[in-house]
């Protein structure tokens, strides 16, 4: 997998890999004894741990602080854009009624469960070196989960005098399980595409990945 190789990271058994990828709703269909809700669990408390550690260590911060930054960090639209951008959304098994709805929730969830494997599998430094690998670029960054991106965006390209476009360029999906795709330009140059539900949260994604690249 391509979101562990880029981490020089091989599992030895495969199969805990598999089950950190299969929703419940899959293993109900397929009458498989597991999914990754356990490997979750297991999970959510490395990540915790690892990335109080940082915070302890690599900042000043009083412990309110620290509390609050790794709170941002390790929020469930956090998780979610770690998993959608490293494309672990796109592997994730789920059932025939599930295909239409794999919400943040899911990809948060899934994000865990993979820490989780990798912790059983390779040791707590391997997880936490993954894990700093992930997190810290967007620490360094400042980037906070619970910002309008939108916004954020519009302030800093007025300052050059561009202009921003939404255009949606894709949707696919049922009538009331609708998914949008849409691409966000900046002086007509493509800079930034996102996924969502409704197409507020595709533009709020999109303007998320853009602002990432422009702000380089």
């Amino acid at each position: 997998m391509e979101f562990l190789e880029k981490f020089n990271i091989k599992l030895k058994n495969p199969k805990l890999l598999d089950i950190a990828l299969t929703h419940s709703s899959y293993s109900y269909e397929h009458k498989l004894k597991n999914n990754y809700e356990r490997l979750e669990y297991l999970g959510d408390a490395v990540l915790e741990l690892v990335s109080s550690d940082y915070f302890y260590n690599f900042t000043n911060y009083k412990e309110g602080q620290m509390t609050k930054e790794r709170a941002n960090y390790v929020c469930e639209n956090a998780l979610a854009r770690y998993a959608r951008d490293l494309g672990i959304d796109k592997l994730i098994k789920v059932g025939v009624g599930q295909k239409n709805n794999i919400n943040n929730t899911i990809i948060a969830d899934v994000f865990e469960a993979i820490i989780g494997a990798i912790y059983l599998d390779q040791g707590f430094l391997v997880a936490k070196k993954y894990i700093d690998a992930i997190i810290i670029p967007y620490i360094k960054k400042n980037i906070d989960f619970n910002t309008d991106y939108k916004t954020k965006l519009q302030e800093v390209v007025q300052v050059w005098q561009q202009e921003i476009t939404y255009e949606v360029v894709k949707e696919y999906g049922l009538a009331h399980q609708k998914t949008f795709e849409v691409v966000v330009k900046i002086d007509g140059i493509v800079y930034g595409k996102g996924v969502g539900k409704s197409k507020r949260d595709a533009e709020q994604n999109a303007a998320y990945d853009a602002f990432l690249k422009y702000v380089k």
